[in-house]
């Protein structure tokens, strides 16, 4: 689905999604990525959704954001609990949902300029 025309290069706006790929200012990605205002994406080596730990949050935790929206794939999934906790401890919010809808999301908080990254687990590998 493709969402609007690209809003210029210093966001990092989806610009379309479908499937098990996501479209960033025109560049389509198929493997689990990061976006980070304000910074290209990033390749997200995650593993499988269940192994995800802190390190795997690493670049995120270092760019320090108020929410972070975890795109768990095409089924809505939750982050464990004693991950949770981690977000928690350095103030950072967490929501998980779908791709598409973590796709949306992050595009109306970015056009609010909330300080938001996203990350999208692509369950084609990583």
């Amino acid at each position: 689905m493709q969402l609007f025309q690209n809003q210029g290069p210093a966001l990092q706006t989806v610009t379309a999604y479908g499937g098990n790929s996501v479209t960033i200012n025109g560049v389509r990605f198929t493997r689990s990525i990061l976006i980070l205002p304000g910074a290209g994406p990033v390749s997200w080596p995650a593993p499988d959704f269940e192994n995800l730990s802190r390190d795997d949050f690493s670049t995120v935790f270092a760019f320090r954001p108020d929410l972070l929206l975890v795109g768990t794939g095409t089924q809505q999934r939750f982050i464990p609990p004693r991950l949770l906790a981690e977000f928690s401890s350095e103030k950072i919010g967490v929501e998980s949902m779908n791709n598409p809808a973590a796709c949306r999301t992050f595009n109306l908080l970015l056009a609010e300029g909330r300080h938001v990254a996203l990350a999208l687990f692509m369950e084609n590998g990583t």
